[in-house]
């Protein structure tokens, strides 16, 4: 005896059927057979667990074959599609980690196209006529803007941090604060990347108070560094209390000075800031919220400061890290330098970028990040109020209620936790459709992305993480989701 699930499954084509479709066949010219048959595979045994979910149901055999080959050619055309590709971020986060963290300069997309498309100087010196190292192309640039004696770019800031402290602590003691223990996106976290580096963790303090007693306590004979973590992504505030790093150096000269080592020297105690997200720059206009930039951790005491590249500093994906030249160049001679070094694209990315800083005041303007971080809210809201006007333009009458409100826009990319950055907004409401339905179609339906929120059943364009050119592409994406909508019932706003 069958059951109904059983006479639906029936229902279901044989693969070399779905082939056998007109839609398919045509894909024949510029897809292997192979690929396709893989993709009605899968379109068939999505539709297969569907139907014994009981989440849909078929009338007839034709029904699950064109059911099965709408599946196969939305899957065939996916794999034409790139994965990763541009999309529209009105988000209103500046280095929005999802979408790719910082937006690269003009001078920096340049200089990766002219490196990719042919050979380059990667590790030739055309001065000496003979083999160069991958590092001198940003380590000039970097010392210049920092101060460091020296400096090395790896291709991340975990791998940054890994580093130094395999080199500097494995199977020795780095002291940190209970506070500054931080996990950060993609779990990672300062206790993990400590245990497989092989340093031995000293903790120190509470969550919210660490004092400099709690590390002169916590000195043995096997530190190696008192180790400072920036707290990128969050604050602890109210009853709280940290140790800054002129005390953490105080502290270690002290007791360099009663083990009778100088300062870097190999049975020193060093003084290690990770950064995190790292700025070059005062960035005054953040007011209170600005951090420290990494001269002045430097002119702090710090021994070694790391940051990252792709995040405050507006660059490519990197890890730096900053020092002495006797400590840097233990760590460019380190195995793991070569196993995390950047390529000849990275580091023409973060050469130019850094060039670009060498004219702080032209740097704001020509860097995405600082330029959309320090935009006054006036020019944000001039940006909005067009793109409202060609939104009012775009969309069918009667179907959205259209206006500019004030928002308030991040960082993000775990930096500046508690900066509230004035921002204006352009907010759709849905006389037809509603705000999840135009979310997902924006998001999956366009060949370029438009990434925006939704609040209080509206969706939200932040002018700020938007470029005039990007208007025209929010105006045309909105327009297409209210076009297919059509008739739709009427939602609330």
């Amino acid at each position: 005896m069958t059951t109904p699930r059983t006479d639906q499954l029936r229902m279901l084509p044989q693969v070399e059927e779905t082939l056998r479709a007109p839609e398919l066949r045509a894909l024949e010219a510029i897809m292997e057979r192979s690929v396709l048959a893989d993709c009605a595979r899968e379109a068939t045994d999505e539709l297969r667990q569907r139907l014994l979910a009981g989440e849909r149901t078929c009338a007839d055999a034709d029904e699950a074959a064109c059911t099965v080959v709408e599946g196969a050619v939305a899957r065939a055309l996916a794999c034409l599609r790139p994965s990763l590709r541009r999309v529209v971020n009105a988000t209103g986060v500046v280095v929005h980690t999802n979408l790719g963290r910082s937006p690269l300069p003009e001078a920096a997309v340049q200089a990766v196209a002219d490196v990719a498309r042919g050979y380059s100087t990667l590790e030739y010196d055309v001065a000496s006529m003979a083999r160069g190292s991958r590092h001198d192309h940003v380590e000039r640039l970097v010392c210049a803007l920092t101060g460091a004696e020296a400096a090395i770019a790896v291709n991340n800031n975990a791998a940054a941090v890994m580093m130094v402290l395999s080199e500097f602590a494995r199977e020795r003691e780095a002291v940190v604060s209970r506070g500054e223990l931080v996990e950060i996106g993609g779990s990672f976290r300062i206790p993990d990347i400590m245990e497989l580096s092989g340093a031995l963790m000293r903790e120190v303090g509470t969550t919210n108070r660490t004092r400099a007693a709690d590390y002169e306590r916590a000195l043995a004979p096997g530190t190696s560094m008192l180790l400072k973590v920036h707290p990128s992504n969050y604050r602890v505030v109210g009853f709280a209390e940290d140790v800054g790093v002129p005390e953490l150096r105080r502290i270690a000269d002290e007791e360099n000075a009663r083990r009778g080592a100088a300062r870097g020297g190999r049975d020193s105690v060093l003084v290690y800031e990770d950064q995190g997200s790292g700025t070059l720059l005062r960035l005054g206009f953040l007011g209170s919220s600005a951090e420290p930039t990494v001269a002045e951790s430097l002119r702090s005491g710090c021994d070694l400061v790391s940051f990252s590249g792709d995040k405050l500093l507006g660059g490519p994906q990197a890890g730096i890290v900053v020092g002495s030249s006797e400590l840097v160049g233990r760590l460019k001679r380190n195995p793991l330098a070569r196993a995390m070094r950047l390529d000849k694209m990275a580091i023409a990315a973060l050469e130019a970028t850094l060039r670009l800083y060498l004219d702080p005041e032209g740097a704001l303007r020509s860097i995405p990040v600082l330029r959309m971080l320090s935009e006054p809210a006036e020019a944000v809201r001039e940006r909005a109020e067009l793109l409202a006007r060609t939104l009012r333009e775009a969309v069918p009458e009667g179907c959205a209620r259209i206006e500019v409100v004030p928002e308030t826009a991040r960082a993000g990319g775990g930096a500046l936790p508690l900066c509230d950055i004035e921002t204006h907004a352009v907010r759709v409401g849905f006389e037809r459709g509603c705000a999840q339905s135009c979310e997902e179609f924006l998001v999956r339906r366009r060949e370029v992305p438009v990434v925006a929120r939704i609040s209080k059943q509206a969706v939200l364009f932040d002018a700020r993480t938007l470029s005039h050119d990007d208007l025209f592409e929010v105006a045309a994406a909105v327009r297409a989701y209210f076009e297919e909508a059509g008739t739709a019932g009427k939602a609330g706003a």
